[in-house]
């Protein structure tokens, strides 16, 4: 590897790149941990959670919505509503079209009064240098990534992504699945998926009201060649696949 790195220029980008698309790095260490399951052999690496920046990335990514831009000046996504009047007399502006998609590292930071959304899960607070943030779990988190409106937002667009990827629900949720987890559902876990679908379309029919209530979320407006109560059910299935473990965790 020191070979290669040096072959290459120093170049950190490439090693990370042959180092993220090689077999060794890709392979699955399931097996492993039935047979060393306190890791004696050094079999795999430890779990970590994805930086705030990255869950968040990661969402957009899925759904289609983040645009790749580089550069350019800081960007206002979406807040609380009057998150700054706690601390003075000036209003959040919130930005629009393409500028709300940005990735996280271009967001706005006031460092009085950093974004909730990154600091629910430890993101440094740049009032000091911090060498490692903290990592903590708690139920604000999954809270977060089930109604913060960046994430409902994402899960409405990855369900039209969904609905536009086969004909049968089973294969649409699969596919969500893997582009979410990087791994097939297993049967029971595709059949749980179903059964929840169909339970949504079913109190959805009943409740148009919740309907328009959901697919409004966000200032991006939704397909309006999709049926609006099958897209709002799969909404909920695509939130539900952004709140998986395996969706905010490197394994």
């Amino acid at each position: 590897m020191a070979t290669e790195f040096v072959r290459r220029d120093w170049n950190v980008k490439a090693m990370h790149k042959l180092i993220v698309t090689s077999a060794t790095y890709r392979q699955s260490s399931a097996r492993r941990l039935e047979h060393d399951p306190e890791n004696r052999l050094l079999a795999r690496g430890p779990r970590k959670r994805l930086s705030p920046y990255a869950i968040r990335d990661a969402a957009l990514f899925n759904s289609n919505l983040i645009v790749g831009k580089i550069g350019g000046p800081s960007v206002k996504p979406y807040m609380p509503p009057g998150i700054w009047k706690s601390i003075s007399n000036s209003t959040y502006k919130q930005d629009q079209g393409d500028k709300l998609y940005r990735r996280g590292m271009y967001t706005y930071w006031r460092r009085t009064l950093p974004p909730p959304t990154m600091m629910t899960f430890n993101a440094a607070a740049r009032e000091i240098c911090t060498v490692r943030n903290d990592l903590t779990t708690t139920p604000l988190q999954a809270l977060t990534l089930m109604n913060n409106k960046t994430f409902v937002e994402a899960s409405r667009f990855l369900a039209e992504r969904m609905l536009k990827q086969g004909e049968k629900p089973a294969e649409r949720i699969a596919w969500a699945f893997r582009s979410v987890t990087s791994r097939n559902p297993n049967p029971d876990e595709l059949n749980l998926l179903l059964a929840d679908l169909k339970l949504f379309e079913n109190e959805f029919k009943k409740n148009p009201g919740a309907v328009q209530k959901l697919l409004t979320i966000g200032e991006r407006k939704a397909d309006s060649k999709l049926p609006p109560t099958q897209l709002a059910a799969y909404a909920l299935i695509a939130n539900t696949l952004l709140n998986l473990d395996e969706a905010i965790m490197q394994n």
